[in-house]
């Protein structure tokens, strides 16, 4: 019995220590465009610097009505890592081949962040499509979301 509670007092305090972990995020944007002809620009960004967004925010009430007045290039990053993709369309319409080129490097990517420990946590994605004739304009747009534990 003395066993059995040992055991039991044990597990149950590396759950709440797994539990109290903090985990840090990572986000990896693919961006990849619809234009014709191999005119459009795709590419998968991933951060390499950190920014803290309370430096850009400001609470808005009822009695403070001031704006955030922070240059916006404040809050650009200058170091980014920027990996080529292929564009969906080529001058005959879509192209397979580079949707396919395009999975073997956006697969390439996320095995290399599950190597450095980073785990797939979540995936969204948005488009903002051709709209017809005279566009010939869109993208997609999918940001995969990372996280590992906080080291």
């Amino acid at each position: 019995m003395k066993k059995f509670l040992l055991t039991a007092v044990i597990c149950i305090a590396s759950i709440i220590e797994v539990n109290a972990q903090s985990y840090e995020y990572k986000i990896i944007t693919t961006v990849e465009s619809i234009v014709p002809m191999g005119l459009g620009r795709s590419r998968i960004i991933s951060s390499d610097e950190e920014r803290d967004y309370k430096e850009f925010t400001t609470l808005r009430t009822a009695q403070n009505k001031k704006q955030n007045k922070t240059k916006r290039s404040a809050a650009k990053i200058n170091q980014f890592e920027e990996t080529k993709l292929v564009n969906f369309y080529s001058i005959a319409g879509i192209n397979f081949k580079n949707i396919a080129s395009n999975d073997a490097l956006m697969s390439s990517k996320i095995n290399a962040m599950v190597t450095e420990g980073w785990d797939l946590a979540f995936v969204t994605s948005g488009v903002e499509s051709d709209s017809g004739k005279g566009d010939g304009k869109g993208i997609y747009i999918t940001r995969y979301i990372f996280k590992r534990l906080r080291q």
